[in-house]
């Protein structure tokens, strides 16, 4: 069976359903298909606050069928592969859709395969991420008794660089009213050198490292997690000018400062080049990879993201064919304020190319978001563009938040209120937010 759709959208998410409903919105007549095989679609930026017992999960969950289009058609189906040099896609049930104009917009998957150990200690026990089950996070948070409190985070590309920070800071104020800070250690292992790229930002997120009195280990690779044994192990990917753990006779000052922040006495094996961190809870964020259908498709680069140019969103070698979101090859973080940004560059590109066959000189400049929950009610906003500029959106004055840099609690309401409203009512519906 096969059949032609101008317009397909390859992905239900955040970027697909933007893209479909603005086009269609725009574009009188338009033929649109969506190839989704979900049943439900998430509003996954609440997961940190699910994690953390002050979000509620069922809100964060509706029925795919009430925000697609109701002018699309929609193949509830996975997708295969890709044919596009005949313009044309092969779903999991051997139909085949051709198009004349392709938005790929899947997202991304978890790939827990790429860290030793971590698929069978996933979700298990006291291991928990808020990326795949934000219940299961409350639950270790609310049993923890003290001990070693470890967030951590893998060196491939991921959701929200920042999500494996929030829960962080909320967890500690939770030890705190929960009346077990006192006998917690809290440490935040990263593969990074900085605790955020942006400047501001990152001086505002070390002063509530501080306040916190949270130990930060730099350089730090995840490469194996045991949870039976609670340990997850690391390599450095930097030589340690000292010692990183103390010992008989080492004392803190013997540690490398570039690797240690704020030094906290947790116990650690050492195994040749892998050091173990002990736990007693650990939150992190899964390693995250591209689908496979596009990883192993001529639309992907030699990493397996979707081949896109920066500016335009266009594919590298197919001019019919944009990517949209996670699954893009760009270098900012992936997500949903990245892809409010990244829908009116590709609408206005093919809106361009139907009406009049020329190119639309709307470009994305890299802009992305991360709001940075620091506790129960503290947000500092990070937005940013390829260069890690800061650059805070001038409607924040409205809400009489001068510097988003810094913590506020009008920014919290932002993040728990207004940003879940605008995503299901304006976002989804293909109007400007």
């Amino acid at each position: 069976m096969s059949q032609k759709h101008t317009v397909v959208v390859i992905g239900g998410g955040t970027g697909g359903i933007m893209t479909a409903a603005r086009l269609l919105r725009e574009i009188k007549n338009l033929d649109l298909a969506i190839i989704e095989p979900a049943d439900t679609h998430y509003y996954q930026p609440a997961w940190t606050l699910v994690g953390a017992n002050t979000y509620d999960f069922d809100k964060t969950a509706r029925p795919m069928s009430s925000v697609i289009p109701p002018k699309a058609k929609w193949y509830k189906e996975f997708v295969t592969s890709f044919q596009p040099d005949e313009n044309s896609i092969t779903l999991k049930n051997g139909d085949k859709i051709a198009y004349d104009y392709l938005v790929v917009s899947p997202g991304l998957r978890m790939a827990p395969e790429l860290v030793e150990g971590l698929t069978e200690a996933m979700d298990k026990g006291v291991v928990c991420s808020n990326y795949t089950n934000a219940l299961h996070t409350w639950d270790v948070l609310k049993n923890f008794k003290g001990g070693t409190a470890l967030f951590t985070q893998p060196t491939t590309p991921i959701k929200c660089g920042g999500a494996p920070q929030k829960i962080m800071y909320l967890a500690e104020d939770h030890f705190k009213r929960a009346g077990v800070r006192d006998k917690t250690k809290v440490l935040f292992a990263t593969g990074g050198t900085v605790i955020f790229g942006v400047k501001p930002i990152a001086k505002t997120l070390m002063q509530v490292i501080d306040r916190k009195d949270i130990n930060v280990r730099f350089y730090h690779q995840l490469v194996g997690v045991d949870g039976k044994e609670q340990i997850a192990w690391y390599k450095l990917a930097k030589t340690p000018e000292g010692a990183v753990i103390t010992g008989e006779g080492v004392t803190i000052n013997d540690l490398d400062k570039d690797i240690q922040y704020n030094y906290k006495d947790a116990k650690v094996t050492i195994d040749g080049d892998r050091y173990g961190i002990h736990f007693d809870m650990l939150h992190l964020a899964p390693p995250q990879a591209s689908p496979k259908f596009v990883a192993s498709s001529p639309l992907a680069n030699a990493d397996g993201w979707l081949d896109v140019d920066h500016y335009t969103l266009l594919h590298n070698k197919y001019d019919n064919i944009w990517g949209i979101g996670d699954v893009a090859a760009l270098p900012t973080a992936k997500t949903g304020a990245a892809i409010r940004k990244q829908v009116p560059v590709v609408m206005d590109q093919i809106k361009a190319k139907l009406s009049s066959g020329a190119a639309s000189g709307k470009k994305y400049n890299g802009y992305s978001s991360c709001p940075l929950v620091t506790g129960y009610g503290k947000m500092v906003l990070a937005e940013f563009d390829y260069d890690n500029n800061f650059t805070p959106d001038p409607e924040l004055k409205k809400m009489l938040i001068f510097d988003s840099s810094k913590e506020h609690w009008r920014l919290w309401i932002l993040k728990k209120y207004i940003l879940p409203y605008l995503y299901w009512n304006k976002m989804l519906k293909g109007l400007d937010v």
